[in-house]
């Protein structure tokens, strides 16, 4: 087989050609962005043990792996992250968060942030990857998700502060910035059957997918400075309730972002 017969290949059985692209490029050995190399050599040859690697790639997609599981990274805000089972796969959606934290920092010197629930460290690595004299600090309940997060810090040469911890129950300082993309799904959402590969833990959040959003919101304030901000993401149809819950917790100035379709996808307030 050559370049272009696979990527026929693995639309054929179903992937789009965006996914059969960067499948390729992966079972190739290729940068993942480099999609003009495959127009540049589309009738190079293909050894059969990277077709048989692509077959692979192709069939996890089809069983709603998400992609940066089966390549082992995913941009996020400029950054090529290492992702893999133990965390969740970054949203795109999510560095609408980022945006706002960066812009409520503006009015400190120094800033401090604190990403609750850091995962990958998607948040926190991208927070000071703009602002180099930040103090940042990214907290998971698992060691897991910490050891990839302080794989991608180290690989991307990043200082950021990583402490293993409940929400804020070992957390002891004070910040500018509290951002947070918690579990926000409900338990029974039918959806949760697409998220299978995903770690359960950082999808699910009671009956109505806010216990932990909840649990935040009352805890937050004694983290934050005056004149701080809570910024949490949360589900397509949970902007009024987590206004609610920020408003009836004494924050100011709670209003939600819009995400790139256009859905109220971040709620927040300052103390």
């Amino acid at each position: 087989m050559n370049v272009t017969q696979c990527l026929s290949h693995a639309q054929v059985l179903g992937l789009p050609r965006l996914e059969a692209q960067i499948m390729l490029l992966h079972a190739l050995g290729r940068p993942l962005h480099d999609r003009a190399w495959l127009l540049a050599h589309d009738t190079d040859q293909v050894t059969p043990e990277q077709v048989a690697t692509l077959t692979v790639c192709v069939q996890r997609r089809l069983q709603q792996e998400p992609v940066a599981y089966i390549v082992g990274q995913k941009e996020f805000f400029g950054l090529t992250l290492h992702i893999d089972k133990r965390v969740l796969d970054p949203r795109d959606d999510t560095e609408v968060l980022v945006e706002w934290a960066l812009t409520c920092s503006t009015p400190f010197a120094r800033p401090r942030f604190l990403d609750l629930g850091t995962g990958s460290g998607a948040i926190a690595l991208a927070l000071k990857s703009q602002l180099a004299d930040a103090q940042v600090t990214g907290v998971d309940a698992s060691l897991d998700a910490l050891n990839v997060a302080r794989h991608n810090a180290q690989r991307l040469s990043l200082d950021v502060s990583l402490l293993h911890s409940n929400w804020l129950a070992q957390v002891t300082d004070v910040f500018e910035v509290i951002a947070t993309n918690p579990p926000y799904i409900e338990a029974q959402d039918p959806h949760l059957a697409n998220l299978k590969h995903e770690p359960l833990a950082a999808l699910v959040s009671g009956p109505d997918g806010l216990d932990d959003i909840r649990h935040i919101v009352l805890n937050a304030k004694a983290h934050l400075v005056e004149g701080g901000w809570l910024l949490i993401e949360h589900g397509w149809q949970q902007a009024p309730q987590v206004r609610a819950l920020l408003q009836a917790a004494g924050y100011h100035q709670v209003q939600s972002k819009l995400d790139l379709a256009g859905i109220e996808r971040c709620s927040g307030g300052q103390k």
